[in-house]
């Protein structure tokens, strides 16, 4: 019997859809979202198009997802990852009976938190969080304040509402981080409070969809950073060391194709309700090899960490600038009157938000309350492009 035979449909039962136990709570938005009469859109199609309209999505294009080259057309930026991890995801649901619709609206958001300048921008920002207002900032929190606070799309009526996206993707949002350091992964049964969330990959994600989209992850970027490094001259062609670390464990040719077919073939055969998403033990010892091979030849490059010292000089300088405007905004204007105006153009939005929300209740930013306005500026921050970034700090020290 064929493989897709005896495999397909092998977690239909716990798939997201209206017989799910968990079916109320999966769809449960934070407020009623608009209605239309000719909408036939399901519940996670909505969550999807609301994504990709956001700003937050469509600056991905233009944000690092491990190599700063973005004039290299090339190499890999964050939203291309982030269609690797939507059609990877879509495979093994798809296979495992799961709602498709589910993971391809995690997916396509999964990543809609990250800095510029990827990994190394975030652990820059999280410096300055923890030293100015005594958070961390990781990007899949960051992920789910952008669509339940920071990004706005215009509804019927013309006024801006937050994405209100259903429970489901906005957990699988903050859910997704984390190493594939278990070979079980398995959804939580509690549904809980998402801003209980301390620390990355402090609980699993509450669907099936979720674990899915959060193991694919994984999966797009093993091989497509190997690749990449290729290209831009990190590692040699013929891949050689990495072939000796393998120690024969892979008979394939060492290429982006065969690592993600093979690690999807493997994980949908060996998945199942009882054994939650799994691989088989020696595919599982191969992934952990090119993850210590990819760190050690690759993410702790000298070329990487020297690029880290311009990311760290650029966020750091736009930062300080944004926060002496809280003192003077005429002083900061004067060194870089673009940033300051955008800001400030940025903010109003939320003024407006606040004014016309029929509630009262909302207040994004209190822009009185200096740690509230470090808070805006890390928001700010890290919804910019890489080019944009650069472009103001440019702006900032031109005479």
């Amino acid at each position: 019997m064929e493989w897709r035979e005896v495999m397909v449909n092998s977690l239909l039962s716990e798939s997201a859809n209206e017989n799910n136990k968990k079916w109320e709570s999966i769809i449960k938005r934070q407020k009623p979202l608009y209605s239309r009469n000719n909408d036939i859109r399901t519940e996670f199609e909505r969550d999807y198009t609301r994504i990709i309209h956001s700003t937050a999505y469509r600056r991905m294009r233009h944000k690092t997802q491990v190599y700063f080259s973005p004039q290299n057309d090339h190499i890999c930026t964050r939203i291309e990852h982030v269609v690797h991890v939507e059609s990877i995801s879509y495979t093994i649901a798809k296979y495992l009976g799961l709602n498709t619709e589910l993971t391809k609206a995690i997916a396509t958001g999964h990543d809609i938190g990250h800095s510029p300048f990827g990994h190394a921008g975030e652990k820059i920002l999280t410096e300055i969080s923890e030293r100015d207002i005594d958070q961390k900032f990781w990007h899949e929190k960051n992920g789910l304040d952008m669509v339940d606070k920071i990004e706005l799309l215009e509804d019927p009526n013309g006024n801006k509402q937050n994405l209100n996206l259903t429970y489901a993707v906005r957990d699988g949002i903050i859910s997704h981080c984390g190493e594939i350091d278990q070979n079980n992964l398995k959804p939580r049964n509690e549904y809980i409070d998402l801003q209980e969330y301390k620390i990355p990959n402090q609980y699993a994600p509450y669907t099936w969809e979720g674990c899915v989209v959060k193991v694919a992850d994984k999966i797009a970027y093993l091989g497509r950073d190997i690749i990449d490094a290729v290209t831009i001259g990190i590692l040699d062609k013929n891949l050689s060391e990495l072939y000796e670390e393998l120690e024969g464990n892979s008979n394939e040719v060492i290429n982006n194709t065969n690592i993600i077919n093979d690690l999807i073939y493997d994980l949908c055969e060996n998945s199942s309700i009882e054994k939650g998403l799994c691989f088989s033990d020696k595919m599982f010892e191969i992934i952990n090899i090119i993850k210590r091979f990819n760190y050690k030849k690759i993410y702790l490059s000298e070329k990487l960490q020297k690029a880290t010292y311009y990311f760290k000089l650029i966020i750091n300088n736009l930062y300080d600038l944004l926060r002496e405007s809280y003192q003077s905004k005429e002083k900061a204007r004067k060194m870089c009157p673009e940033l300051i105006n955008d800001f400030e153009e940025w903010i109003s939005n939320y003024n407006d938000l606040e004014r016309k929300d029929k509630n009262k209740n909302i207040q994004i930013f209190n822009m009185q309350n200096e740690k509230d306005y470090c808070q805006a500026i890390l928001y700010y921050i890290s919804g910019m492009t890489d080019n944009y970034a650069i472009e103001m700090y440019n702006k900032m020290i031109k005479f």
